[in-house]
């Protein structure tokens, strides 16, 4: 990831989204420049703040996927969350610290993912040496009918493991102890949040979540998959992969907060809208940076990339509250999507939706295929709709292509063998009275 310049990280982001090319900048330049921070004085890169970005633009435009994508593309902790969620201290919704906690978790997931990854060679070949034990429990050496030795104890084993890893054995079962991790019945106090009861309950009452142990007969091929999972728990130190989870967060974790629009003005006082500042003023200092209690330790949130996303229709990014605005410096705008953009969506992309739905129906055996002017079709009906009703972006897209192959994706499995071209011709017929019948489009387009 280090040796990628802002114009490669484009070029990256290029195979997944159409056009965008301004938001693409805006986020390339702010992974970079995460990059050259690091190669600061630490006095000085602890002053450098992540320039926060606002993206613009309408719904389906590829706000939340540009943002996704970087954060694959840098394997960088990411959450989405929607600013609506949250509402000021007092009102029924979520604490936006919670926000901060799930990114932790995401985090914690990625590291040890990678920990067991490095392990599972050691922790497969521990799990062998348990299952032989329970398959040949070691005991007295025996005589043979003659008076000789019988075979020596590790040749049979190693018999035995030559038809344990040719699946031989599959059929044969073992008791094992297995560990019940059913909860214990608890009653939460009405009005406290599962993140302030969590953070020390587990300190607090160890044995109570180490769950049972139980014996359990399992098949041979269950058994070596549960003991695989105990001896990767046994080799992966979770402090160490909390820390490095924490240190990722700090140092590299991207939050996506959607639908800003929403929380965005500045009312008086009166009616339900009276929580939206309120709801700015509790999510600001996450962005101006604080320290978060986790249950895997305290956060900081002075160098988390945080990009805000937005259709504006109603409101305008100047309602924000001056404080928000600041911590926003970058605003890029996004276009919204018309016909000649939905033919790339459809053709260029990796996987694009073509790919995707004649991957899905080769698996039945069908060669489906699309000529160049119902692709064009398609687009143009989809923008079409996307004129006469809500504009939302490319996921008209797939409401158009799973109406146009309703009849194909049902008929499946009877068509095993067969090869089907989509032309004009043949999407004119499956939506074209649809898409002439307003009332009818609404309902189903």
């Amino acid at each position: 990831m280090s040796s990628l310049t802002p114009r490669q990280i484009v070029a990256e982001l290029d195979k997944y989204v159409v056009g965008q090319h301004r938001a693409k900048r805006a986020v390339a330049i702010a992974l970079r420049n995460r990059l050259r921070r690091r190669q600061l004085q630490p006095d000085m890169a602890d002053d450098v703040s992540p320039k926060n970005i606002l993206m613009i633009g309408p719904t389906g435009v590829g706000k939340t996927e540009i943002a996704r994508r970087l954060a694959r593309l840098a394997q960088s902790p990411f959450l989405k969350v929607e600013a609506s969620r949250f509402t000021e201290v007092g009102y029924v919704g979520r604490d936006v610290e919670s926000m901060v906690r799930d990114l932790v978790e995401i985090a914690v997931g990625m590291v040890r993912d990678e920990r067991v990854r490095e392990v599972r060679e050691a922790a497969e070949a521990r799990a062998e040496e348990r299952l032989l034990d329970l398959l040949l429990p070691p005991g007295p050496q025996t005589l043979a009918a003659d008076g000789t030795a019988a075979e020596q104890p590790s040749q049979t084993r190693e018999r035995l493991r030559a038809q344990l890893r040719a699946g031989k054995l599959d059929e044969r079962t073992v008791e094992i102890d297995v560990r019940d991790t059913s909860m214990p019945l608890m009653q939460v106090v009405g009005g406290t949040s599962m993140e302030e009861i969590g953070l020390n309950l587990r300190d607090m009452l160890p044995g109570m979540f180490q769950g049972r142990r139980r014996s359990g007969t399992l098949r041979v091929p269950d058994a070596r998959a549960h003991l695989i999972e105990e001896e990767q728990q046994k080799l992966v130190d979770m402090e160490s992969v909390a820390r490095t989870a924490i240190e990722r967060v700090e140092e590299g974790g991207i939050l996506f907060v959607d639908e800003i629009d929403k929380i965005a003005g500045r009312e008086g006082g009166h009616g339900p809208d009276v929580s939206r500042e309120g709801v700015q003023r509790d999510i600001l200092p996450i962005v101006e940076g604080t320290t978060v209690n986790t249950k895997h330790g305290m956060v900081r949130t002075d160098h988390v990339l945080f990009i805000a996303a937005g259709a504006f229709h109603v409101s305008k990014p100047s309602d924000l509250i001056p404080e928000m605005q600041g911590r926003f410096p970058i605003r890029v705008e996004l276009d919204a999507l018309g016909r000649d953009e939905f033919v790339r969506i459809l053709r260029e992309p990796r996987n694009a939706l073509i790919a995707q739905y004649a991957a899905l129906l080769a698996t039945e055996g069908v060669d489906l295929r699309f000529t160049d002017d119902a692709i064009e079709r398609v687009a143009e009906l989809a923008a079409l709709v996307n004129e006469r009703m809500e504009n939302i972006g490319a996921r008209r897209l797939h409401t158009v292509m799973e109406k146009l192959l309703d009849e194909i994706s049902f008929e499946g499995p009877d068509l095993s063998g067969k090869s089907i071209t989509i032309d004009a011709a043949y999407v004119d017929r499956m939506l074209g009275d649809i898409v002439k019948n307003e009332d009818l489009s609404r309902y189903i387009l």
